[in-house]
């Protein structure tokens, strides 16, 4: 892909770092944001290069949420007609499609968030696997003060990472809820004094993640997504199968080994994917 505009990606040994670097316009998502996120995410699920993903931002806020002056300009959200009204159907699901990509990446995600996490911001960062704020942090279902429910992943992920009623008081009013009051009601994991300071967190945590063995950290977020779905019995199951595919003797060997004598751990990385529709 082209050299993105509204990111930049860095990487520290096996951790990547995807940052929005819009801060002029709060890193908005417009169009260009969505093809940029959507491809980036793609190659990074496909390399296998990445043990973990930091996905943070830059400026005062995290993020404004959707860059709405694209509605009514290149994208007419039109409700006159069957036709048009099915076409925003399409239309978010194909949106909702990237933001689910982040939820199924082969590696963990974690966000550093500072300021303002606002409408679709909070559509994605409820999408990831770790949240770290720093104090001025601050999110907000934006969409009901704009006369429209959220519609891009906030509504169906928020209720499995806090009580229902913290996310209803959220969506029917719009107001802002604070850091601390995120992490209190289990949102957010930790908050820090600074953005800096956040982004280090992150970026530490993400480490820490990269030292494991990446395919017992895959099993390990496929197994946690899979119980938040389904019931006990069904999870124990499915454990089972889970383990017995990625079950290593030598893996565990050199885990232990490692630990013994206080060393990095050797562990091979996840394999590359290649696309059938590549493949050729």
């Amino acid at each position: 892909m082209n050299a993105p505009t509204c990111f930049s990606l860095s990487w520290t040994d096996h951790v990547a770092h995807l940052s929005l670097n819009r801060p002029q316009a709060m890193n908005t998502m417009g169009p260009t944001f969505w093809r940029e996120l959507d491809a980036l995410l793609t190659q990074l699920h496909q390399e296998g290069r990445a043990r973990a993903l930091v996905i943070s931002s830059t400026g005062k806020h995290f993020s404004a949420g959707m860059d709405l002056e694209t509605f009514g300009g290149a994208i007419t959200m039109d409700d006159a007609s069957p036709q048009g009204r099915a076409a925003i159907f399409d239309l978010l699901t194909d949106m909702q499609a990237t933001f689910t990509k982040i939820e199924r990446l082969r590696v963990p995600v974690i966000f550093a968030i500072q300021g303002g996490c606002i409408g679709g911001a909070v559509d994605m960062v409820t999408a990831g696997c770790i949240r770290y704020a720093s104090t001025d942090a601050f999110f907000c279902i934006q969409e009901i003060n704009i006369g429209m429910v959220a519609d891009v992943g906030t509504l169906q992920r928020l209720p499995k990472l806090v009580p229902p009623g913290v996310v209803k008081e959220l969506a029917y009013t719009g107001r802002r809820m604070s850091a601390q009051r995120a992490m209190a009601v289990g949102l957010v994991n930790e908050v820090f004094d600074s953005h800096a300071a956040t982004v280090d967190a992150a970026l530490q945590c993400a480490r820490e993640i990269a030292s494991k063995p990446p395919v017992a950290i895959w099993g390990s977020k496929q197994a946690i997504d899979y119980a938040r779905e389904h019931s006990t019995e069904d999870s124990l199951r499915q454990m089972g199968w889970l383990q017995g595919a990625v079950w290593s003797n030598a893996t565990v060997r050199e885990a232990i080994t490692a630990m013994k004598e206080r060393r990095q751990g050797q562990f091979d990385p996840l394999a590359p994917l290649v696309s059938f529709r590549d493949a050729g």
